[in-house]
């Protein structure tokens, strides 16, 4: 649905009228669009699990609990409110006021583009949620709305690209 809004509206998700500076989009569940000029990378930890066996002096070691750290979106665009709407969604959920636990989850996909627009690879992120919200100067002669940055805290993610 959001591939026909952006169509008729002469947008595309590969080349975005106000994204053609920023390398990055991010889709955020098929509702919204933000243009990123940079992001941290993604990263796993894995912890390791040691224990011995009747005495063994070499200790057997397994996978633990994994680790995925928050991704920081820096420098970004958008002309709609969507990032904003979903930072004040978990702001609501989070002072109990009213959407329940899984409504503030959404599962962003960050695409990273070439000078073009062509997609060269997309991260999907699974239950994501944003931690962290700011805003640049505001320029009232700009169209769109300009981030600082965004940091969203997820589950998982993946390489769907």
């Amino acid at each position: 649905m959001v591939a026909r809004i952006l169509r008729d509206q002469g947008l595309s998700r590969a080349g975005c009228k106000v994204h053609k500076k920023f390398k990055s989009v991010v889709q955020i569940d098929d509702v919204g669009y933000a243009g990123f000029q940079k992001y941290n990378e993604l990263s796993i930890e894995m912890a390791k699990v040691q224990y011995s066996q009747g005495g063994s002096l070499i200790p057997n070691k397994s996978p633990g609990r994994l680790t995925f750290s928050d991704v920081t979106l820096e420098r970004g665009t958008t002309q709609d409110r969507d990032l904003f709407d979903w930072f004040q969604d978990v702001t609501i959920t989070s002072s109990g006021l009213g959407l329940t636990y899984v409504t503030y989850k959404r599962n962003p996909d960050i695409d990273q583009q070439d000078g073009d627009g062509t997609t060269l690879r997309r991260w999907s992120l699974s239950r994501a949620w944003p931690v962290k919200f700011v805003t640049d100067d505001r320029d009232c002669e700009a169209e769109e709305s300009l981030i600082e940055s965004a940091t969203l805290t997820y589950d998982y993610f993946k390489l769907s690209q």
